[in-house]
């Protein structure tokens, strides 16, 4: 309880108060900071190059299928067909995409400032 002298509990109180500060100092330590990682993210003109890239293909293979298909080759005209659609339905989807960054374009040009 309380020592009427009260020397011998004091000092073990500041002891034991000494200790727990030691102790919050020793866990608040400020950490080594993380390096940042490198993220590779990829680039815009890269995704568009690579999206023109892939309806040039298309395009190509419908052009190259249309080709064998006249020569008398082995292929299904259905094969032709449908080849032809796809390569026309990615050229109309890039033609949309270049008309919305365009227009945004657009919109952003004429802008107050």
């Amino acid at each position: 309880m309380i020592d009427p002298t009260g020397s011998g509990s004091a000092q073990m109180i500041m002891d034991q108060i000494k200790a727990y500060q030691t102790r919050v100092e020793q866990t608040h330590q400020p950490e080594t900071a993380i390096p940042p990682t490198e993220v590779n993210k990829p680039q815009f003109n890269e995704a568009v190059r690579a999206l023109v890239n892939s309806v040039n293909d298309a395009q190509m293979e419908s052009a190259e299928m249309r080709a064998a298909f006249e020569r008398g080759d082995d292929i299904p005209l259905t094969d032709v067909v449908l080849s032809m659609q796809k390569s026309s339905l990615a050229f109309e989807a890039t033609l949309q995409v270049r008309n919305k960054v365009l227009k945004a374009y657009e919109d952003i040009m004429n802008m107050p400032v």
